[in-house]
C-alpha cells in the first residue's frame, strides 16, 4: 500500500502565497506518511486577467513556484505531481504544464495540456484557453514513481477518450487529472467522467482540484478525488474548502481488477477508424 496526499486549493493571483500553500502541504504530507503529493491545475497562479497575469508567468528555469516546490521535495523527501503551472516558452503563447518532481527535487517529467478549454456555457461563461496557451504534442507516462507507472492529463483532457486509450495501452497504474473545473460542468460531469476514466484504463485516478471563489472572480467546483480501478471513490474532498486529504494506492487491487475484467488485454483496434480523422484529435 502506498499513501498519497491530495491537495485541494483555492489558488489566487499571488504566486508567492500559492507556493507557500504547496510547500506547507509537502511538509504535512511527508509528516503524515505520504510518498507522493498531487496538486491542482494552475496551482501556482490562477488569474483570468491575462494582462495582470503576464508579469507573474516565467520560463520554467525562472519560475519561483517550481523552484520552491523542487526545494521542498528534496527537503522533505517527497515526490510531487505538480498539477500545472503557466510557463513561458518560444512563441507568443504559454504552456499549461504539469511536472513530476522526485524526492531529490529533480524534475522527472513534463506534460503540456493537449486540449484547450474553448467553450461557451449556458450560464454565459465564455472561456478561450487557446488564446493564451498552446496545446501540447505528446502523451507523457512516468515509470518508477512511488505509485508505479504514472500517466498525466490535465482538466479538459478528461473529455477526450483517445488520450486515456493511449494511457491505458501504456499500462498506467495511476493517472493524474488535476483540474480547475467550472461549477456548472463540475456539477453535471466531474464524478462520472473521473470514474469512467479509471474504469476504462483499469487504473487509479487522482484528481486534485481547485475549489471555491478565487481572487480573479471565478468559482471552481472542487471535489478532489481518488478513485480505484473499479471506479470506487476512495476520497472526495467536497466542494467547499481548500484542504489536504489522503488515500491508499494498493497494487494488489490493480492486479485483482485486471484479472476480473481484463479489458486492457481484450482491447482491439476499431476497424476502419483513424484517430487523425476524428475532429479535435490529430495527434
Amino acid at each position: 500500500m502506498t499513501r498519497v496526499a491530495v491537495l485541494q486549493m483555492t489558488s489566487g493571483i499571488d504566486p508567492a502565497e500559492n507556493a507557500r500553500t504547496i510547500v506547507a502541504a509537502v511538509e504535512r504530507a511527508a509528516a503524515d506518511g505520504a510518498r507522493m503529493l498531487f496538486t491542482p491545475e494552475m496551482c501556482g497562479l490562477l488569474d483570468r486577467d491575462r494582462q495582470r497575469a503576464a508579469a507573474a508567468i516565467h520560463h520554467e528555469g525562472d519560475d519561483p513556484v517550481l523552484a520552491a516546490v523542487c526545494d521542498a521535495c528534496a527537503r522533505y523527501g517527497l515526490w510531487v505531481a505538480l498539477g500545472s503551472l503557466a510557463v513561458r516558452q518560444e512563441g507568443p503563447r504559454y504552456a499549461n504544464r504539469a511536472f513530476v518532481i522526485d524526492d531529490h527535487g529533480v524534475i522527472r517529467a513534463r506534460y503540456d495540456k493537449l486540449h484547450m478549454f474553448d467553450v461557451d456555457l449556458a450560464t454565459g461563461e465564455s472561456w478561450r484557453e487557446s488564446n493564451a496557451y498552446a496545446p501540447g504534442e505528446a502523451v507523457t507516462v512516468v515509470d518508477d514513481t512511488p505509485v508505479g507507472r504514472l500517466g498525466l492529463a490535465i482538466c479538459y483532457d478528461i473529455r477526450f477518450p483517445a488520450l486515456f486509450e493511449a494511457l491505458g495501452r501504456r499500462a498506467c497504474d495511476v493517472i493524474a487529472i488535476p483540474a480547475a473545473f467550472t461549477v456548472p460542468t463540475g456539477r453535471d460531469h466531474w464524478h462520472v467522467l473521473q470514474r469512467a476514466r479509471a474504469i476504462e484504463a483499469s487504473a487509479y485516478v487522482i484528481a486534485a482540484a481547485q475549489v471555491g471563489h478565487h481572487a480573479d472572480g471565478r468559482d471552481t467546483f472542487g471535489h478532489s478525488l481518488a478513485i480505484d480501478p473499479w471506479g470506487e471513490i476512495l476520497l472526495d474532498l467536497g466542494g467547499e474548502a481548500a484542504e489536504l486529504g489522503f488515500a491508499e494506492i494498493d497494487p494488489a487491487r490493480l492486479v485483482q481488477v485486471r484479472q476480473q475484467l481484463p479489458s486492457l488485454a481484450n482491447r482491439r483496434s476499431v476497424p476502419n477508424w483513424d484517430p487523425a480523422m476524428t475532429p479535435g484529435w490529430s495527434r
